[in-house]
């Protein structure tokens, strides 16, 4: 048994179809450009920064700190096993946690 159930199928009216217009330039105009994306503040420059070496004295280990001298501010802050975990990887090189050089 045949079905010819697409010729039975509801036709659109096409007096009723709407295009999509495309903009001009007018309407383009119009709108409101896009606003930039906010830009990430720099960071600090490696002159602001200094490392210091404290020990934590309730578990009497080391924390190494990275300070901005300007604002006092605790950029990064590690405990001495994470530290030597870093330095024992294998994509660790010398001076990627501090820059030493000006």
């Amino acid at each position: 048994m045949d079905t010819k159930a697409a010729a039975n199928a509801p036709q659109p009216d096409p007096a009723k179809l709407q295009t999509p217009s495309l903009p001009t330039a007018q309407s383009r105009e119009s709108e409101p450009a896009p606003k930039p994306k906010p830009e990430a503040p720099p960071a600090p420059d490696q002159v602001e920064m200094r490392l210091v070496i404290e020990m934590d004295q309730a578990s009497g280990s080391y924390v190494y700190k990275t300070i901005n001298r300007l604002t006092g501010e605790v950029i990064l802050q590690l405990p001495r096993a994470e530290v030597l975990r870093m330095k024992d990887g294998a994509e660790y090189e010398t001076g990627s946690v501090i820059r030493t050089k000006a």
